[in-house]
């Protein structure tokens, strides 16, 4: 079982990487690991489509980003509470079709990392985007899970995904047929493995997930509490660019104007608490704090620990 303390084998060749991959930390008595699956390349109007290009080109000037495409970071979470061992997200996994080496690496930074894939008891998927759920997809991933593995995803969000609306989202071509198509894989493949729930469901001690809706009908937040301490994973809830930006509407928002709401309330809601912040695609590994700056925020990463 993953724990802060379990000796890691150096990397096999295949792992031998040049930046970091993971990231420890304890929230109280709850042992917290995030793991990169990569990056993802994608067009910079995806970060705010409903602005114009001079509009959007400052804040990537200010933020030394090149102007028409940059990295996405692919963040997910392993969590220790108890006798629980905990997957939140399971990053894009390795779809040929897609062409995208730099991505999916999550099963095996996960074996680098010590844990072996039938230690995990409980998997939260945040939302059905195929950057969530693609690595549960990978050959040969489903037939290592244990028997008893819960995969805990909003009622709604399935529901959703039965008839999806991409009418109000912004992608490039291919990508609504992609998340479409892998959607409907992954309920195939684990329809007897999920428990749904509707507003929110404690799945261990200390361990919450919340439907926050906006980016997807059943899009989901994870909070992890204990000692008087807190980290919230916020899934694809908030962008790079939305402390600055928090009303530009990112691609992939299936109801743009509810995900704008979702992000003020949530940045809000951290700026005043002080908690940890962990997102999928804030640049790994994504620990930090929310402060207000004026009428706007401020992402304050944290100090590494080592």
């Amino acid at each position: 079982m993953f724990t802060l303390d379990t000796p890691v084998a150096p990397p096999a060749p295949a792992l031998d990487e040049l930046v970091p991959s993971r990231y420890a930390l304890k929230v109280g008595d709850i042992e917290v690991l995030v793991v990169s699956d990569g990056v993802l390349p994608l067009p910079t109007q995806m970060l705010g489509h409903n602005v114009s290009a001079a509009e959007r080109a400052p804040w990537f000037e200010h933020m030394y980003l090149p102007a028409d495409a940059l990295d996405w970071a692919l963040n997910v979470m392993v969590v220790h509470s108890g006798d629980r061992s905990i997957l939140i997200d399971a990053g894009l996994g390795m779809d040929p079709d897609l062409n995208l080496p730099r991505a999916g690496q999550l099963i095996r930074r996960l074996g680098a990392a010590g844990i072996a894939l039938d230690e995990i008891t409980d998997v939260v998927i945040t939302h059905l985007h195929m950057d969530h759920i693609g690595g549960l997809l990978v050959d040969g991933v489903k037939e290592r899970l244990r028997p008893d593995l819960r995969i805990h995803v909003a009622a709604s969000e399935v529901e959703f995904w039965k008839s999806p609306d991409f009418s109000r989202t912004n992608m490039p071509p291919g990508f609504p047929d992609a998340l479409r198509a892998t959607a409907l894989h992954f309920l195939a493949e684990y329809g007897d493995y999920l428990r749904t729930f509707d507003d929110q469901q404690e799945i261990a001690t200390g361990v919450t997930v919340v439907r926050t809706g906006g980016h997807t009908p059943g899009h989901s937040i994870v909070r992890v509490a204990s000692a008087g301490n807190a980290l919230t994973f916020a899934g694809d809830a908030i962008f790079a660019v939305g402390f600055d930006q928090p009303n530009w509407y990112n691609g992939f928002e299936h109801d743009p104007e509810e995900a704008a709401h979702v992000r003020l309330k949530l940045l809000n809601d951290l700026a005043g608490t002080g908690e940890m912040l962990v997102a999928t695609h804030l640049p790994f590994p994504s620990i930090g704090r929310v402060s207000v700056d004026g009428d706007a925020f401020r992402w304050v990463p944290v100090f590494w620990d080592f």
